[in-house]
């Protein structure tokens, strides 16, 4: 989702890094057992990029959950989409800063470098870069002359890196697929999916929109042979079948969308997508949570979706793999108890480290979320998560 924040600056993270719902099809045994937590990570949520520009300015004094506006720093928003980069190091992206056009034109758009070692139970931040478009491909005005992008500009959510080095991240404002280097210059025009508008959508020119408020690309996923994009939407397209999200297929070669989609409906309408990362040609992982947080979470899942719609009901199958609610704990990781919780409002980060073994990231929508702990701004947590099954992922979603 949107508004997020996550505090990486010259700061470590500490690291010491489910109730089932019914199987539709996929996993041949139903839906996997209670996973395990393995890894444990905390990047505190006053973290802010060190020497940068003050933000926040335009989201009230607060106090927030304790903490003040404006900021003296860039503080590292939420991470609302991550790369693995297969050396022990993430690439994790920065979402729109602080929930909406109007109150994020202070926050920088941002790509931060982290590597984690869970046996010194730090994370490294390695630096990052901000997000820019010098070569003046976006054709509509942007808000600051020097043309860095800023959270009025684009609200990106997912991010993927491809062979060539460089990244494609998925905006909900338009909604937009954006090109960039691997230093975050713009290489292409925003690309627009056709049939869906968002109200941020800067051709709207007074039509009415066809998906709601920050519900465009949520997720975005590379296919495992590299050829193809899959942007995923966080809400449904009006028209569709409430609760029923588009998850198309666009090729990368053509630079077109192929017109080829799926359908990846919600266990409830009021529920919403946070990530999704491919596991073979057909099936992806996909995260699906409610709006709650701490004792008001009632929903945070990780499911199995596939393509193949075996049942024949016009949508893709669904096995659950991971309640992030009713997570085991058997060894006390992090000093949490024999059940762990991931609580969060939003999150928004999942990635396969290994056949039975994923790695989820929330979104601290600093400094507004408290779902750890009530009245204190939420950290940035980093957990790894074992599954009770392997995955038989294609060898190329873990390269």
């Amino acid at each position: 989702m949107r508004r997020s924040s996550i505090l990486l600056g010259a700061a470590v993270l500490t690291v010491a890094l489910a109730v089932p719902a019914t199987a539709r099809g996929g996993h041949p045994d139903g839906d996997f057992g209670r996973a395990t937590l393995t890894g444990f990570a905390s990047l505190p949520a006053e973290t802010y990029v060190p020497h940068s520009e003050p933000s926040g300015a335009l989201i009230g004094e607060g106090p927030f959950n304790g903490i003040a506006a404006p900021f003296r720093d860039q503080p590292v928003q939420g991470f609302s989409g991550i790369v693995n980069r297969h050396d022990g190091t993430f690439d994790v992206l920065s979402d729109n800063g602080y929930g909406n056009k109007a109150n994020s034109a202070d926050y920088l758009l941002r790509v931060h470098r982290v590597k984690p070692d869970t046996r010194s139970g730090k994370v490294e931040v390695l630096g990052g870069f901000n997000l820019s478009d010098p070569y003046r491909k976006v054709p509509f005005p942007l808000t600051r002359s020097d043309r860095v992008l800023t959270g009025a500009d684009f609200d990106v959510e997912s991010i993927v890196r491809v062979a060539d080095g460089t990244y494609w991240a998925g905006d909900e404002f338009g909604p937009f697929l954006l090109h960039f280097s691997a230093t975050g210059r713009l290489l292409e025009a925003p690309i627009a999916l056709d049939g869906v508008q968002a109200p941020e959508n800067p051709y709207l020119n007074g039509a009415q929109p066809t998906i709601g408020s920050s519900k465009g690309f949520e997720g975005l996923v590379r296919s495992v042979d590299g050829r193809r994009l899959h942007p995923l939407l966080e809400g449904s397209v009006a028209g569709d079948t409430p609760g029923d999200l588009r998850f198309s297929e666009f090729d990368l070669k053509s630079r077109a969308y192929t017109g080829k989609r799926f359908v990846y409906r919600l266990e409830s309408t009021a529920n919403a997508i946070g990530d999704a990362v491919a596991v073979d040609r057909h099936r992806f992982l996909v995260i699906e949570r409610d709006g709650g947080q701490g004792d008001d979470a009632r929903f945070k899942r990780i499911y199995l979706a596939d393509s193949r719609d075996r049942d024949r009901d016009g949508v893709m199958d669904k096995t659950l793999v991971a309640d992030l609610l009713d997570i085991a704990n058997p060894k006390g990781v992090g000093g949490f108890g024999e059940t762990f919780r991931f609580p969060f409002t939003t999150i928004e980060d999942v990635v396969l480290l290994d056949d039975r073994t994923l790695a989820v990231l929330n979104d601290n929508n600093f400094p507004f979320s408290s779902g750890r702990t009530p009245g204190k701004a939420d950290d940035n947590e980093f957990i790894t998560v074992r599954l009770t099954d392997r995955l038989h992922a294609d060898p190329r979603a873990l390269r």
